[in-house]
């Protein structure tokens, strides 16, 4: 059971939750400018573990046939056989529970809005059967996790979150369109549908900075928004420094890099925007 549970964690690459849960942090930050409680961290944490595990596990089931025939993906587990296709299914449903129950436990709201949040991790898996525009779907899912937070501490709604859920929305998706780039030939020929697939590699990396240009000014706008100080911008300028090593680091003649882009500066990106902005929570220093 151990070892089927480590290839299931490798499956759905787990630590790839760094990207969203510091975002769903940052929401929870800034609903009162203040550091929430036990209560509300704990079922932030378990929310978005469940989500994202959900997300995953459901991708994967529903790529598993694609997977088999692309190079880069055929090691996988579910093709590969390592994990049976009605225990990937288990873990989906178990973990939606995990989302279910702890939308219940913090607010009222975030629990009615349970089936949006379910409709949005589990559409995402199909788009790219139909629409080059899947990047953006995938930004969506990961966009909702500053929303998702502060509407289940605060059981409103506010533009800044709204915001800082685009500004995900857009790096996600610039970061996406990256990565997809690697199966450039594969999706061309499988009728796969992405940006690059559409509008080729060197078009793909142009779209993919005009995206990343736009994000960090809306993080700037949540910080001007909120009246936040300091630290949050320097954390903002950071995000943005990595951003453009990212696109300097990978170019139409050369791919090599794209998973250091994918995994390493995203990572750090969004563990800087939530240092930053607990650090401008802690010891604030204003700006506006």
């Amino acid at each position: 059971m151990a070892s089927k549970f480590r290839v299931f964690l490798e499956m759905i690459k787990f630590e790839h939750t760094i990207f969203a849960l510091p975002f769903a942090y940052i929401g929870a930050l800034l609903t009162e400018q203040q550091i929430p409680s036990l209560h509300d961290f704990l079922w932030i944490t378990l929310a978005m573990v469940g989500a994202r595990t959900a997300a995953m596990s459901f991708n994967r089931l529903v790529d598993r046939h694609i997977d088999a025939k692309n190079p880069r993906t055929a090691a996988r587990a579910l093709p590969r056989g390592l994990l049976g296709v009605t225990e990937v299914w288990v873990y989906v449903f178990v973990s939606f529970g995990l989302l279910a129950v702890s939308a219940y436990n913090l607010s009222p709201l975030a629990f009615k809005l349970f089936p949006v949040a379910v409709f949005a991790l589990s559409f995402y898996s199909f788009t790219k059967r139909f629409t080059w525009t899947c990047h953006f779907w995938c930004g969506i899912a990961l966009g909702l996790a500053p929303l998702g937070a502060w509407v289940a501490i605060t059981g409103s709604f506010h533009p800044a979150p709204v915001l800082l859920g685009v500004g995900v929305l857009l790096w996600v998706a610039g970061f996406d369109i990256i990565y997809a780039c690697d199966d450039f030939n594969f999706d061309r020929r499988e009728g796969i549908f992405s940006i690059p697939a559409r509008f080729g590699i060197k078009n793909a990396l142009k779209i993919s900075t005009l995206v990343h240009v736009l994000a960090p000014l809306c993080f700037l706008g949540v910080g001007v928004m909120l009246h936040l100080g300091l630290f949050y911008f320097i954390g903002v300028a950071i995000a943005t420094g990595l951003l453009v090593y990212q696109h300097i680091l990978v170019t139409p003649e050369d791919l090599s890099k794209t998973g250091l882009a994918f995994f390493n500066l995203n990572g750090t990106l969004s563990v800087v925007m939530f240092a930053c902005t607990m650090a401008d929570i802690l010891l604030p220093l204003k700006v506006f």
